[in-house]
């Protein structure tokens, strides 16, 4: 670490919970039609934002409390979570949740956490109609043209490489162009491949106790 303020983006799903929600969701409510939509988008033939979004207006907005339910009961929280905060908050690091996941779900699951609603980027969604829709209040900017919908890039953008330091925890390609800009990754599964591939530094991890624990050698190497 340098003399920069650090600064952490985290992502929710797969990284903080032990499951990716939205896969999750579509495989066990196996809305009609949500099977061909999610192929173009692992392929990258359809934009994030174009395929979430398609695939979640394929379901009532009846079935809300339904979907919450079935998340909060299978999602799971990743070991050393709460001690990882416990940590960052001990040497006051801010820390900012960066999510392709929708509020609905997401705010929930992380409300026992305590983490302040400003430093929590999500996408949201509409119930008034017949069929779910997903609103996206974090856009990519003139930088970003991957249609990303909740762009992470975007949100690290704001804090200047000059003045912080820049630390990306994930796991897949929708975390592989903020890994491009970081100046440390934490990556497991998808996003650690996809590292290994283009020669981007990374540092794996299964659970939150392998980021503490190379954090605090980190934090004692810049006082010792």
């Amino acid at each position: 670490m340098t003399s920069r303020q650090p600064v952490i983006f985290c992502d929710f799903d797969g990284t903080i919970t032990n499951t990716d929600n939205i896969v999750a969701i579509m495989k066990h409510f196996s809305p009609a039609g949500y099977e061909e939509i999610m192929q173009e988008v692992v392929a990258q033939k359809r934009s994030i934002r174009d395929g979430v979004g398609a695939m979640f207006a394929l379901m009532p907005s009846s079935s809300k409390n339904e979907i919450i339910e079935f998340v909060m009961t299978h999602a799971g929280i990743r070991e050393g979570f709460p001690e990882f905060l416990n940590l960052v908050r001990e040497h006051q690091i801010p820390y900012y949740v960066t999510s392709g996941g929708i509020d609905f779900f997401l705010k929930p699951l992380l409300e026992p956490f305590g983490i302040p609603e400003n430093h929590i980027f999500c996408n949201s969604a509409d119930f008034s109609g017949e069929h779910i829709e997903i609103l996206w209040p974090h856009p990519c900017d003139e930088h970003c043209q991957n249609d990303c919908g909740m762009c992470k890039t975007t949100v690290m953008r704001e804090f200047p490489p000059e003045q912080y330091e820049r630390i990306l925890i994930g796991d897949s390609l929708t975390d592989f162009e903020g890994a491009r800009i970081a100046d440390l990754v934490y990556s497991r599964s998808v996003l650690t491949d996809k590292c290994r591939e283009l020669d981007v530094p990374h540092v794996a991890f299964q659970t939150f106790h392998d980021i503490i624990n190379d954090f605090r050698q980190r934090i004692g190497a810049i006082h010792s």
